[in-house]
């Protein structure tokens, strides 16, 4: 397997003596996960490493932290590059033997996503080119983001700081662990990469009753069952077929107890689109067959919008930079995946190309989805990885920077 591709072979040396130390941070994440926003140990023992390595670091929100690095050559077009990586955690309890040894300590809060590879990735990276800064063309900024699982994103929050604008940056570029993928492998698209993921509420309101006699009652739980059929008719019959789109009902609230008919039914779902006008005319429709669904019962209905990060959108330009970078570990991506990505925050003002890292394999037991409890990655990965973000760095490799 090989996991640095040929073409970035000059930085082979060193990331293979950078990979133990990557694999051990990596490990004391997994160890002391933080959810979303509350990631104040993470990100003080980030800015820790960051400082012994020559890093200016910046805090410009509450968790989180951005590096800066000034090279020791004169800057050639992109001047200014950012590399990003997400530190928090999710509220779910894991599992799996492949990980016994570095098991989360924090109960009911893991790194099941690899939002800790991604960290640790990046810190080897900003080793590699602390030590090497003399060959940098320009300036690197590193991002360690917070909440990328929680709305309304840190990377709106950090955008909105005006740091990143203040710092220049002209491209950026950020992954994402996929298990799907082998290491030594990327993967990534032009265009739509990732779908923006808005969340809806149906509130369904009937009259209580005896469960004995419904004729009395006006029952909400039947009435959302049917709602919840009904919604998936709109995918299918409301979309353009070539459209993607997704609607997806995922939570239902309702009753105390067997012999009683409850009062409200309540529906949670999300939308998954890569058009705003698009999500808006499916939450249409969402209201007008729960409104007709429910007075048709005898009752009411009504629901809510909660608009969600805006679809990931790869730049023409700052991908083709990143597949020749990668080079032979680059694999097209065919279709898009629906799943969500703050990443998009800063591609609404700054050219950039997000793409998926190969992790998966049957030694680190690393197949799982994003999100399952067994969740692992295959830490070989962080080599490609480290490789890949370090040669996006003009002056890294001679040949990949942009004249």
């Amino acid at each position: 397997m090989t996991l640095i591709p040929e073409n970035l072979s000059s930085l082979s040396k060193r990331i293979e003596a950078i990979w133990p130390d990557a694999v051990e941070w990596r490990r004391h994440l997994h160890r002391h996960p933080e959810v979303s926003f509350r990631e104040f140990e993470t990100t003080r023992w980030i800015m820790e490493k960051l400082g012994q390595w020559g890093y200016r670091v910046e805090r410009p929100c509450e968790t989180g932290c951005v590096a800066v690095l000034d090279g020791g050559q004169p800057a050639h077009k992109p001047a200014v590059i950012a590399l990003r990586a997400d530190i928090d955690a999710l509220p779910i309890s894991e599992e799996g033997e492949a990980k016994e040894e570095f098991l989360s300590q924090n109960e009911g809060v893991a790194h099941c996503c690899g939002h800790d590879l991604h960290t640790s990735n990046l810190l080897g990276v900003a080793r590699l080119l602390s030590e090497q800064k003399k060959k940098i063309r320009g300036r690197v900024v590193l991002i360690f983001q917070a909440g990328e699982e929680k709305a309304p994103g840190g990377g709106k929050l950090l955008m909105e700081t005006g740091l990143l604008q203040e710092l220049g940056v002209e491209e950026i570029y950020g992954l994402h662990t996929n298990p799907y993928l082998e290491p030594g492998k990327i993967t990534v698209r032009e265009g739509r990469l990732m779908a923006s993921p808005s969340e809806f509420t149906v509130e369904v309101t009937g009259r209580g009753g005896h469960a004995a006699a419904p004729h009395l009652a006006v029952d909400p739980i039947v009435a959302a069952s049917q709602i919840v059929l009904q919604l998936q008719t709109i995918v299918s019959r409301n979309i353009d077929p070539f459209e993607p789109a997704v609607v997806t009902v995922a939570k239902m609230n309702a009753g105390t107890a067997r012999n009683i008919i409850p009062e409200k039914v309540t529906l949670e779902g999300t939308i998954r689109s890569f058009d705003a006008k698009q999500t808006r005319e499916i939450f249409e429709r969402i209201q007008q067959i729960s409104g007709h669904v429910a007075e048709a019962a005898g009752g009411s209905a009504t629901a809510e919008l909660i608009p969600g990060y805006p679809a990931v959108i790869n730049n023409p330009d700052t991908t083709t930079r990143l597949m020749r970078v990668a080079g032979s570990a680059a694999l097209p991506l065919e279709h898009p995946f629906m799943a969500g990505e703050d990443f998009s925050f800063y591609q609404q003002e700054i050219p950039g190309t997000f793409f998926f890292l190969g992790s998966g394999s049957d030694e680190a037991d690393s197949r799982h989805t994003w999100h399952h409890p067994r969740y692992n990655v295959d830490e070989r990965s962080m080599k490609t990885g480290m490789a890949v973000m370090a040669g996006l760095v003009p002056g890294m490799v001679p040949g990949n920077t942009d004249s």
